[in-house]
């Protein structure tokens, strides 16, 4: 199941970059993050990057996003808002100032997903 990550506020091109620099750092996670990007524009030389996609299922993929999102979120300024979306539809959305409360809501976010799929 792949996880969608948007991003509002601050740079969104140069937070989604670093957003996307800062998971694929992480060895746990490698393999399990792309980025989508949506079609070049009449006026736009190249497409441009749309969204995050994790990759969560074995091998606690889950488990590292809820660990190192958070991080990445605190470190953010101005602030950023970051939205979560299961392949169901289900979504968490979470700014700098939820950064302590971010694991919780990411696990519960994606323990519904895995209820549901049972």
């Amino acid at each position: 199941m792949e996880l969608r990550i948007d991003l509002a506020g601050g740079d969104e091109i140069r937070e989604k970059a670093a957003l996307l620099q800062w998971l694929r750092t992480d060895r746990r996670l490698a393999g399990h993050v792309r980025l989508r990007r949506r079609p070049a524009g009449s006026e736009e030389l190249g497409g441009a990057l749309e969204v995050l996609m994790v990759a969560v299922g074995s091998g606690g993929v889950a488990a590292v996003l809820a660990q190192s999102l958070p991080v990445w979120l605190q470190s953010r300024r101005p602030a950023v808002k970051v939205k979560l979306t299961t392949s169901t539809g289900e979504s968490v959305e979470l700014e700098t100032a939820d950064a302590s409360e971010a694991p919780r809501l990411i696990e519960e976010l994606l323990r519904n997903r895995d209820d549901e799929s049972d």
